[in-house]
């Protein structure tokens, strides 16, 4: 495993990336991702948001495409980056 950080520049430059690339999505899909990325079943966000857990599956999918992000890991990475959600 790689322990060394990242400079400060390359930490903006993805901070930057993330936040553009988040304009790309809708205040739904950012409404779901915040769900997704803090363990939150399809189910569990559609009640919450008054949706149906297939069409909570569907804006998840392409929020994915949208980003060109293949998993969850991944959509919780940028979650992270983009300043959804906190580490902890």
């Amino acid at each position: 495993m790689d322990t060394r950080s990242k400079s400060p520049v390359s930490e903006k430059a993805s901070r930057d990336l993330a936040s553009s690339q988040l304009k790309l999505l809708s205040n739904r899909e950012r409404q779901v991702l915040k769900q997704v990325v803090e363990g939150q079943s399809n189910v569990e966000i559609g009640r919450k948001l008054r949706l149906s857990p297939k069409t909570v599956a569907t804006y998840r999918s392409r929020m994915m495409q949208k980003l060109g992000i293949a998993n969850l890991p991944g959509l919780v990475k940028f979650a992270i980056v983009a300043g959804i959600t906190p580490l902890l």
